[in-house]
Order: structure tokens, then sequence, then C-alpha cells
């Protein structure tokens, strides 16, 4: 009886509501279809009898405009309604998003979409092994001989991304990813920017190189309220207005144990710099691109006391003198040079910043060669370059520098050469270059191999190959052609977040719909920095632990023993 009394009571109160609320329901629901019909009317006038810069919608008025939304559509959403068309299948990128959210990657049946185009397999061994029978040793060394070398604790680094092409929020979210997965993280030409030392714990007795500012009792306190009544992230913004007086305040980073907002200071004397690379960030390769963005002086000229300044936080520096996806300098639109983008690179804000083609020091590979034995002195620490390869003939003539470099007993030459295949991809890309120039990775990296081995120099030069790996098979293979270490963007993009809506660029006023690829404040304001960051170190966990899962079934107990015997080339490789 109870309970019938409560449903009557219940129908009571649901009728008095009714009674009360449908009324300004029904005027609202009339109000907003009498402006729907009004602007319906507008835009019907309009495209008919006064706009003639489109005949579509002359012709079909109103109804044409649906074309262009479901073309403003058709890349965010592509993904879910069409097959996969870049890669191979959609269930490799599937396995990415799984693996990064630490959901069960195994598939089920067989492949949404057979790769039938793969030109390369691997070989089962007789007898396999058990995953625990596999070193769980995974490392690189880089510059053997030099002073520091560079021992990575990963054979998997995230690839070139540069803080500003990247939202700042992303950039933390690589760099705390790389540190929790131990893996190293590539700064892009952007250079070494504050955002790249998230990790980084601000120490009073260890602060000459830093620009700081800490709030008085008052921020302090008001910081702790909104945290208590509101959340982090708010109070953290509040209290960043309240403190920060100063040119670019979103390069400051803060430090929610001390409640103090520092970066660092790059005019500083040398001295105050750390002598040694600080324990609590992720291992840096510095990239020095044609723009000389993080190593420049302000007439944009190398300034060598800022290179050693900014390799104080790095473990060794990559010369970028061509992507696979542009053999242009980088480009980043207008609507991505922010104050702080600026402040970083030493530019104008807000407006479109392309570097120049030509690096400043490769007009001749002797004189490229030259230059990195300059930063070699400057640094003691390894130096490469990143190239795209387009013909054997061309790399020859990197084989025969080097070899007579060694000859000579000259240190002018790269410890290591980053092979990025023509498949590859970037933020902002002129399309003529995107697919047309280089060859594939496995193509590349075949020459580079066999070129570096023939000339006997391939134990001084280490290969890093780049290009469209999104699994441990794709990587495997890659590893087995010569390459002794693998570099990924797109799928640790994916890993953060990216649904590969293609709006990387900021053109057409368009922006990273997620807050990753953007500097649109509104959108990076829903960015998870922590909880990205936990998915990108989870991917890179997955990507070892399918390696050793596919030695395994090699036979194959390290991976220094795989290489090319132990693929099937079911073609040529120069077909």
């Amino acid at each position: 009886m109870e309970s019938l009394y409560s449903f009557r009571d219940l129908l009571n109160l649901t009728s008095k509501i009714g009674a009360y609320e449908f009324p300004i329901l029904m005027f609202l629901l009339k109000a907003i279809f009498v402006l729907f019909l009004f602007i319906s009317f507008v835009l019907f006038f309009y495209d008919r009898y006064i706009q003639r810069e489109n005949q579509l919608l002359i012709n079909y008025p109103l109804i044409g405009r649906l074309r262009y939304l479901f073309y403003a559509l058709r890349d965010p959403m592509r993904q879910y309604f069409g097959d996969e068309k870049f890669y191979e299948s959609f269930d490799k990128v599937k396995w990415v998003y799984d693996s990064a959210e630490g959901r069960s990657a195994y598939a089920s049946f067989s492949p949404g979409q057979p790769q039938k185009s793969a030109r390369l397999s691997i070989k089962n061994a007789n007898c396999v092994l058990n995953t625990e029978d596999v070193s769980e040793s995974f490392h690189v060394e880089f510059g053997e001989g030099i002073k520091h070398p560079f021992r990575t604790n990963s054979i998997f680094g995230r690839s070139a991304m540069s803080d500003g092409a990247i939202s700042p929020e992303g950039t933390r979210a690589f760099a705390k990813g790389a540190f929790l997965g131990k893996f190293p993280i590539n700064t892009g030409e952007g250079g070494l920017t504050s955002n790249f030392l998230y990790t980084h714990k601000y120490k009073p007795s260890c602060n000459k190189y830093l620009d700081i500012f800490e709030g008085t009792a008052f921020a302090k306190t008001i910081y702790k309220m909104i945290v208590f009544f509101v959340n982090e992230a708010l109070a953290e913004k509040v209290y960043r207005d309240m403190v920060i007086d100063a040119q670019a305040p979103e390069s400051y980073l803060f430090d929610r144990d001390t409640l103090v907002c520092f970066r660092i200071d790059w005019e500083a004397p040398l001295e105050h710099f750390p002598q040694e690379v600080p324990e609590d960030i992720p291992d840096i390769i510095l990239q020095i691109g044609s723009g000389l963005y993080g190593v420049r002086d302000k007439k944009g000229n190398f300034d060598a006391e800022r290179y050693k300044k900014s390799m104080c936080f790095a473990k060794m520096t990559e010369i970028k003198m061509a992507q696979g996806a542009k053999q242009t300098g980088g480009k980043l639109l207008a609507s991505k040079v922010s104050e702080a983008v600026a402040y970083y690179r030493g530019v104008e804000p807000h407006k479109d910043l392309f570097s120049p083609n030509q690096f400043p020091y490769g007009d001749t590979l002797e004189r490229l060669f030259d230059f990195m034995g300059e930063l070699k002195k400057l640094s003691e620490k390894p130096v490469g370059v990143k190239i795209v390869i387009s013909s054997a003939e061309g790399f020859e003539a990197y084989t025969q520098l080097i070899v007579k470099r060694v000859q000579e007993g000259s240190s002018s030459y790269p410890d290591f050469i980053t092979v990025d295949g023509g498949d590859g991809g970037s933020g902002a890309a002129p399309l003529e270059m995107m697919m047309s120039v280089g060859m594939s990775i496995s193509k590349a990296l075949y020459i580079a191999q066999s070129s570096l081995s023939c000339a006997g120099v391939r134990d001084k030069v280490k290969l890093i190959a780049s290009e469209k790996v999104l699994t441990p098979d794709d990587a495997i293979v890659l590893f087995g052609l010569g390459a002794d270490y693998v570099a990924i963007a797109r799928a640790f993009m994916m890993s953060a977040g990216c649904i590969r809506a293609r709006e990387c660029s900021g053109a057409h006023g368009k922006a990273c719909p997620v807050g990753l690829a953007t500097q649109d404040k509104y959108k990076r304001a829903s960015f998870l920095v922590e909880k990205k960051a936990k998915n990108i170190a989870a991917y890179h966990g997955q990507l070892l632990q399918g390696i050793r899962n596919l030695l395994a079934i090699m036979g194959l107990n390290n991976i220094e023993k795989l290489n090319e015997s132990h693929l099937v080339f079911k073609e040529s490789i120069f077909e």
C-alpha cells in the first residue's frame, strides 16, 4: 500500500510540474521555431537574390548549404563511417587507442581489412620461445666514444613535434608520458621550451637559472580556497593571473607543491645552469631546424652560448634537413604563433612563421658535417641528422663523406641518421609534397643499411627509422631492416587523444577539436594533461610488450639478434 501511495504522489507531483512548466516550454519551442523560420527565409532570400559568388546556392538556396555542413564533417567523422584508407587496417588504429587506454588489444575472428599489400612479413621459428624468455632490456647507445654518450632506456621514442605545433598542454602530456614510460622525446624544430620540463620540480637551493614568480600569502590563500571549493585547474589559472607579471605568462610552469611559477632564464650565465641533465625530466633530443629556433641570437644567427644552455637539459642533437611530408622549412600559421610561442622562438607573435627551405649550414654536405663537428665540441654529446632518401646515389654521398672523415680521424660526421620515409606526416605541409617526395621507409632503410655496411662504417652510425608505425609488427620489420631505434609521431598523437580530424594546421579558422594540436585557449582548456600522460606511457609499454611477443615466436631472446634474414620478402623491395 505504501508503494501505491508513493506512486500516486509521484503522479500528482508530475502533473503539478507539467501545469507550471509546460506552457513555458511550449513558448520556448514556438519561439525557437519562429526564429528558425525567420533565419531560413533570410538565408533563402540572400542565396537566391543577393549573393553572386556561388551558383549552387542560387539554384538550390538554403538546401545547398547542407553540402558545406556535410563537407565540414567529412574529416572528423570519416573514421566512424568509412573504411580506413591511410593505414592498412582500422584494426591497427584501434590497437593504438585500446593500448593507450589500457584495454585489451586482442582482435577477434579476423582483421577488418586484411593487409593484402604488405611486402614484408615475419618468419616464425620452428621452435618458438615463451615471451618471458625474451630479454626486457631494450636500449640503444648513441655516440660511442664521445664524452657524454646517450644510452636510451627504450628502442622507441616520440618523434619531432614542436611546442607550438602542439599545444602547451599537449607538450606537457608528452613530456610526462615520456618520463613515466622512460623513452626519449624529440623537441621538434621549435626548440626546447619550458613545457618539456613539465616534470621538473622547483628547488629553492638550485634556481639560479630560473625566472621565478611567487605569490604573496594572500595569493596562496586564494589558491588554496579555490582548490578546496572548485578545482586545481581554476585555482592555478587565478593564481597565475594574480602572480605573473611578464611577457608570455603561459611560458611559465607551475609547481603545485611550492606554489612557484618558473621558466628557464636564458639570460642567466651558463655557469648557473645544471652541470648534469636533471633526473626529474625525460630524455630530451634537441632538434635544430633551418630557423635555428631556440639556439639563435636576436639577429637569427646561431648562438653557441644558447645552444650550450639548451644542452644542459638534452641528451643529444638532431639537425633537421628534411622530413617525409615536406622538403621545405617548418610552417606555423599565424593562429598558432601565440605570445608564448613567439617568446620561445624569438619572433613576432600572430604572424605566419615559415622557416627557410635550406639549413643555414647545409648548403653542402661538407659544411653540414663541419657544423656537426662544431656542435659535438660545444655539447660533448651525440649529434645526428634527419633526412629523406630518394635514391641510393643520393645517400651514397653521405656514406662516402662519413668514410672520409673516419679515415681522417675527424669526429665531424653524424653519430646517427634519422631516415624519414616519404609517407611521413606533418601538421602543416604543402599537399604536393606529402606523398610525392622520397622513398617509403622500407626502401630507404634498406639503402642506408646496405650502403653503410658495405663501406664498413655501419658501427659508427646508428640508424633511426620514422614513418607510419602504429603497432609492434610495423616496428619489428624496421628493426629487421637495420633500424637501431624507431621514432613515432602519429601513433603517439593518437595515444594522446588525437582523433585524426586533420585540422592540425589551424588553417581556414579551424582548430584541433581535442585541444592537442592548437593554440586555441578554449579548445586547450579541456585537455587532460595527467590522464593523457598515462595513456602515452601505456601505449609505449604495449609497444615493447608486443615486440617481446614477436621476438618470442621468431625464436629470438634479444632484439640485437634480429636481422633481415628473419623477414620474408614477398616482392622485390625495389619494385
